[in-house]
């Protein structure tokens, strides 16, 4: 049992960075309207001639998953801390491109940041 748990623990990480990853690929033609219903209502717009950028912020440091505490109220973060700030594209109120920006990095991987910004979406695009 001790064998599997390093590969256990691996692939919960793996989850945790590869989701942001794949929904850069599936939000694309996503809806105007489903992707505020599922991201939330976006914190900045910027209107452009052939469409519209909207971004969403998680400036609430994430943290790591690793923090060692000690009796002396000594403590380590090995994790790491991150914000992430998602930026969709779109061209005729669909999704064309989707980004992320913001020092996301952590133990986790380096988009673990931003996996509560498209958690809901990601879901909804996996059953629409």
């Amino acid at each position: 049992m001790t064998g599997k748990l390093p590969l256990l623990a691996a692939l919960l990480l793996c989850a945790c960075t590869s989701l942001p990853t794949r929904a850069r690929h599936d939000l694309i033609g996503m809806g105007r309207a489903d992707l505020i219903a599922c991201a939330g209502v976006p914190d900045n717009r910027e209107p452009l001639p052939d469409g519209e950028v909207l971004e969403w912020r998680q400036d609430q440091q994430v943290q790591g998953p690793l923090t060692i505490k000690t009796p002396l109220s000594l403590e380590v973060d090995i994790g790491g801390h991150g914000t992430c700030h998602m930026v969709a594209r779109l061209r005729a109120g669909v999704v064309s491109q989707v980004e992320y920006t913001g020092p996301s990095a952590t133990l986790s991987g380096p988009y673990a940041a931003c996996r509560p910004l498209v958690l809901a979406c990601e879901r909804y695009a996996r059953v629409h």
